[in-house]
């Protein structure tokens, strides 16, 4: 290592192997300035990459459109082809990919131009790699925005070994990652199929039961489609007492502090069930902000949320409350089964969630109402008990291949992240392995 690679600058890892270089990433890449010009339409039609469009660690784009496709080219910077784009942004950090042509990047990424002692897909394995995603999250985390600034990232030292060296370890690198690339992906594809039988699974048995042959009539409810004839349609309501709750001041002490009884948010509807909590509220905090006690076998679904959270709904095992963002339904036992319930709401989920888009209705949410003139079909009693019984006993089998899929998963990523490590610290002997 000459004199000139010992220069002070942060550094991400302690050791090389002896012909490596340990160089300002300054020194060996450039980071391209200069937004596209708004005015100057000749790149409309240019290929647009943003950190959404690339699949986290893999470099691999998920999607395409161009600039045109936006409708704005403005804040975009100019790509040249074999640049490694970079998103700088939390938490898209272990986000790049190389740009196969000339292009467009969004303002969230960096351009990164390699000079003639840098590959760029070594690069890329470079920036991708665990050692380095850690030092990116410390860096952004110095910042009231959390991103990776050019600053820090142009003063960081990187290894760089031979460009032989590096031409080796791409080549040794490609085809085992693609490999396992390939094999996530088909475990990613099992999984998708396990979850559309679960789904699959679930609507049967709470639309039609049990009886493959049951004599069945149009329940009048267009997501519903046909039900069985014996069956009877009720509205939540009319099966439930439904309500919500409230969140209590923060600030005030004696509704948060040495409280016992638990209070729940909305997250816990991505559970399968409601067995504990974390957040507590005091006897006066139930008594003046009118909460409700909720009793086990109560049913939670969340009114509010983005993603995938409103309209989901979870069974309630403790006693415990609620915040505003749920609403609760208290089932009558002698005419609904909390867990039948339960998978109605799940069978439901598509309806909810339209309902609350609905420009006619409150944008974005559900209210106690929507939920209580649900219309939901109800068996009799015996049946639903059949059927929730059912559907455990085929989803758990559904579940376990799952959990050993996920297992399989990480492990293979595992392994991933291992190989690009070892290879971009030079810790890997690539004759060797080979």
């Amino acid at each position: 290592m000459t004199a000139e690679d010992r220069r002070d600058g942060p550094v991400w890892f302690t050791s090389t192997p002896p012909d490596w270089r340990l160089l300002k990433f300054s020194w060996v890449v450039d980071i391209a300035e200069g937004q596209i010009d708004p005015e100057d339409a000749t790149h409309s039609d240019r290929t647009l990459i943003a950190p959404n469009h690339i699949e986290s660690g893999t470099g691999r784009l998920l999607a395409r459109e161009t600039a045109s496709d936006q409708g704005a080219i403005s804040g975009k910077y100019p790509c040249r082809r074999g640049d490694v784009l970079y998103s700088k942004i939390r938490p898209a950090l272990r986000k790049a990919t190389i740009a196969e042509e000339d292009c467009l990047c969004s303002a969230d990424m960096y351009p990164l131009r390699p000079r003639e002692l840098l590959a760029s897909r070594y690069l890329l394995y470079l920036i991708v790699s665990k050692p380095f995603t850690e030092w990116a999250v410390l860096e952004s985390d110095r910042v009231a925005m959390p991103k990776i600034n050019r600053e820090s990232l142009n003063d960081l030292r990187i290894p760089v070994p031979p460009v032989q060296v590096q031409e080796r370890l791409v080549a040794f690198l490609d085809p085992r990652i693609t490999i396992l690339d390939e094999l996530v992906a088909a475990k990613q594809r099992l999984l998708d199929l396990l979850a559309e039988k679960r789904k699959a699974i679930i609507a049967t048995a709470v639309t039609r039961g049990l009886e493959p042959k049951v004599k069945l009539r149009d329940s009048g409810v267009p997501w519903l489609g046909e039900i069985p004839a014996h069956w009877e349609l009720w509205k939540v309501g009319h099966l439930a007492k439904v309500g919500n709750g409230s969140t209590p001041e923060r600030d005030k002490v004696a509704y948060w502090s040495e409280g016992s009884f638990p209070w729940l948010n909305s997250s816990v509807v991505n559970q399968e069930e409601v067995t504990s909590s974390d957040q507590f509220v005091t006897d006066a905090a139930l008594r003046e902000c009118h909460l409700p006690r909720l009793r086990p076998g109560t049913v939670l679904v969340a009114i509010t949320g983005q993603g995938k959270t409103r309209g989901q709904a979870v069974v309630l095992s403790i006693e415990a409350t609620i915040n505003q963002h749920m609403a609760f339904v208290a089932p009558d036992p002698a005419l609904v089964d909390a867990w039948f319930l339960r998978w109605s709401f799940y069978r439901a989920y598509d309806y909810l969630r339209s309902i609350s888009d609905d420009a006619g209705g409150t944008k974005g949410a559900l209210t106690c109402e929507d939920v209580a003139g649900l219309r939901i079909p109800v068996p009799p009693t015996d049946e639903q008990r059949s059927i929730v019984e059912h559907i455990a006993r085929e989803t758990a089998q559904l579940d376990a291949v799952r959990a050993a899929t996920e297992r399989t998963i990480a492990l293979l990523k595992e392994r991933r992240s291992a190989l690009i490590a070892a290879a971009v610290t030079g810790q890997l002997d690539v004759g060797a392995a080979a």
